[in-house]
């Protein structure tokens, strides 16, 4: 009999699936909860325990993980008669990999601590790829002997594990991480239609650039999409709006400028609102080209 933990896993969509079968693969036994009956059948294939609500999910879980979009997702999942906190065991570990609000994250930690539940904050970087291949980079926020206890677990699902402090620190730097992702795609975007309307070849710009200073793990794992305007979601615009307005708000609150992070955060909100809301965020190349005259083949 294993001596793992029991997991349960709610949010099972382009990161929290692949990330829920790393565990499976790595020997832990995985109860899920989705609202998609195709999810459910993929996490069954994978050896997984489908289950049909939140409350059956988390009843004997020893640590339980959520993946979903956004802070109201996370209360509706968290709070209520159905939800984890008056279903999970006392004692049971919630750690929530969602990308939210700060605030959000700390208010969980409180709520959870009335009914004897720990909670981590903990965030990803990395897209469905780096979801995929185990090598995410998790920033996690909340108390040592926690992290020290889920530290085993991370390692299933990532590379770079990194406690950043109290409750709520794992979603700000994760709000930082989207600020710089952001920015970097977009200059990646300009670099493109720049390089095309000069008539370089675009294929070994990028190549050369990606050798050098220029050269980043962004450009690395977009660069294709660049290549064959291939937008199919990794992450979503979508998203990616709302993870602009969670660093723009929160830069807002303590004070910080973001000259470059706010016009960056426009662009994806006027891409959103141009329909491309469910493309991925590689896709503010579009916005580019809109703005330059630029069409390609």
């Amino acid at each position: 009999m294993s001596t793992l933990p029991k997991i349960a896993w709610i949010g099972l969509g382009i990161m929290g699936a692949p990330m829920a079968e790393n565990l499976l693969k790595a020997g832990y036994q995985v109860t899920g909860h989705t609202l998609e009956p195709d999810k459910l059948e993929r996490l069954a294939a994978a050896g997984g325990t489908p289950a049909a609500s939140i409350a059956e999910a988390v009843r004997d879980a020893d640590v339980i993980i959520t993946m979903v979009p956004a802070s109201p997702q996370v209360e509706a999942i968290a709070y209520g008669p159905d939800g984890i906190l008056e279903n999970a065991r006392r004692g049971a570990l919630l750690i929530d990999m969602s990308s939210i609000t700060p605030q959000t994250s700390v208010d969980l930690a409180g709520a959870a601590a009335e009914h004897g539940i720990r909670v981590l904050d903990a965030p990803v970087s990395g897209g469905e790829a780096g979801a995929v291949e185990a090598v995410l980079s998790i920033m996690v926020g909340g108390r040592q002997e926690d992290f020290d206890t889920a530290r085993p677990l991370f390692e299933a699902l990532g590379k770079t594990i990194v406690r950043c402090g109290p409750h709520g620190a794992g979603q700000t730097v994760k709000a930082a991480n989207q600020l710089i992702v952001a920015v970097n795609i977009q200059a990646c975007a300009e670099a493109v239609v720049f390089l095309e309307k000069s008539g370089v070849d675009l294929g070994a710009a990028l190549d050369v650039l990606n050798g050098g200073l220029a050269g980043s793990t962004v450009l690395t794992r977009k660069k294709d999409n660049f290549l064959t305007r291939d937008f199919a979601p990794g992450f979503r615009i979508d998203l990616h709006h709302k993870d602009m307005g969670i660093v723009t708000d929160a830069a807002r609150a303590v004070g910080a400028a973001l000259p470059t992070g706010t016009v960056v955060a426009g662009l994806v909100a006027a891409l959103r609102a141009q329909g491309d809301g469910g493309l991925d965020h590689s896709a503010l190349l579009r916005g580019v080209e809109r703005l330059s005259g630029h069409t390609t083949a």
